[in-house]
């Protein structure tokens, strides 16, 4: 498609996501989904007037003896571009070497399109207790059995990662070898009031597998404890660039 109709293609995906999730089980909604995600991968940083931002994190600590939010500036950002009561969408801003620790969408849809940079995200799902595989002995709070999902890399070549109330509800997102940005549609949005808070996890691995195995591969279960937002993270806020979007 070419670059001069680009300005108009962040007000479709919202117009998209707004005819997706206003009626999430309803019969069309996969179909709608699909076209969501189809428009979704043809975003571009260009098209919000993004670049991507430097210096890396490791020249930054190398010469600074530290990382550079370790004073006033946050790891991670965001761009807050539109919202409904059915979804919110906004670009995230990831420093080199930021991380967004794992954490859950509670009863939610997520779709996440990297724009700059290479993104490593680690996806799980939380499974139903079960009676007769108690936690680790170590863990210091409440604590799910989940399954390990996945974890790969994302780049601006890759198609948009997806999220369910169900399935690769919990993820961690991680920049690698560099500052990173992806555009995230979340549905609804977060809302404590109605039970959609953020929680923060730790992955406490199961059994130790026997001396001569192989390491553990993936999908693998093992336990969540809930834990505090991390001390070393929050997220600040930065006035969105691009071509306007209304509703």
């Amino acid at each position: 498609m070419p670059r001069d109709n680009m300005a108009s293609l962040i007000q479709r995906v919202a117009r998209q996501a707004r005819i997706t999730f206003r009626s999430p089980a309803g019969p069309a909604f996969g179909e709608n989904l699909h076209r969501l995600q189809q428009l979704l991968d043809e975003v571009r940083a260009e098209d919000l007037h993004l670049a991507p931002r430097g210096p890396s994190a490791a020249a930054a600590a190398a010469a600074g003896g530290g990382y550079p939010w370790a004073g006033m500036v946050p790891p991670v950002s965001y761009m807050h571009i539109c919202e409904t009561e059915s979804f919110s969408m906004g670009v995230f801003l990831l420093r080199s070497g930021a991380c967004i620790p794992l954490h859950d969408h509670p009863g939610m849809n997520g779709m996440l399109k990297v724009l700059y940079g290479t993104l490593r995200i680690a996806c799980m799902d939380t499974l139903p207790p079960a009676a007769a595989a108690p936690p680790p002995a170590a863990a210091a709070g409440p604590c799910h059995r989940a399954l390990f999902r996945s974890r790969q890399h994302y780049t601006p070549a890759s198609p948009p990662c997806l999220l369910s109330p169900h399935t690769d509800n919990l993820h961690q997102i991680d920049a690698v070898d560099g500052p990173a940005a992806f555009l995230d549609i979340l549905a609804p949005p977060y809302d404590p009031q109605h039970g959609r808070d953020c929680h923060y996890y730790r992955l406490l691995e199961g059994p130790p597998p026997p001396a001569a195995a192989e390491p553990p591969g993936l999908p693998r279960e093992g336990w969540l404890m809930e834990t505090p937002q991390a001390a070393d993270f929050w997220c600040g806020g930065e006035p969105y660039p691009g071509p306007r979007v209304c509703l």
